[in-house]
């Protein structure tokens, strides 16, 4: 719920009551639109999400990369005729897991072959330069992780 919550710009602080946290939740999954990202398959490799317009790499390539080598491989790729793609930062990647979605939760429709594991983010932690954030998409957690890991890449262009 609480990545539900930050998707839709939703501020919930306090202590909430297990019937308040419950009629919460059923609130979001009855009438929020932002309880799952829309996506179009563009049918050439690559998704547009119509919620933020950013249009994502379709499939990974199933390569593991550390962060520069994920840098470079987002920057040099030429996929649908667009040769603009970048590595996401941490919340353009955390914008496309579903919570309602587990092992991977993601769409699977839009994002076929995604793995059950890290994927890698351009975001550096503040705390520890040495680290990055990255989402597991298992669950759609975030976590930060030695830059020198080798993870998962998904490219995305456009937005910023």
């Amino acid at each position: 719920m609480q990545n539900m919550i930050k998707k839709c710009g939703i501020s919930a602080t306090g202590t909430w009551g297990i019937s308040a946290i419950l009629a919460f939740s059923c609130l979001l999954l009855l009438t929020s639109p932002c309880r799952a990202a829309n996506f179009t398959v563009n049918g050439n490799g690559t998704v547009t999400d119509n919620l933020t317009r950013l249009m994502w790499q379709q499939e990974d390539d199933e390569v593991l990369r550390n962060w520069d080598a994920a840098i470079d491989y987002c920057e040099t790729l030429a996929l649908a005729g667009y040769e603009d793609w970048r590595l996401p930062n941490i919340r353009e990647l955390q914008s496309i897991t579903d919570d309602s979605r587990y092992d991977p939760a993601i769409d699977s429709v839009a994002f076929p072959g995604t793995d059950s594991t890290l994927y890698r983010s351009s975001s550096t932690s503040a705390s520890m330069a040495e680290n990055s954030w990255s989402v597991n998409f298992s669950n759609g957690n975030v976590s930060s992780n030695f830059k020198t890991n080798n993870y998962f890449v998904r490219c995305v262009r456009g937005g910023k």
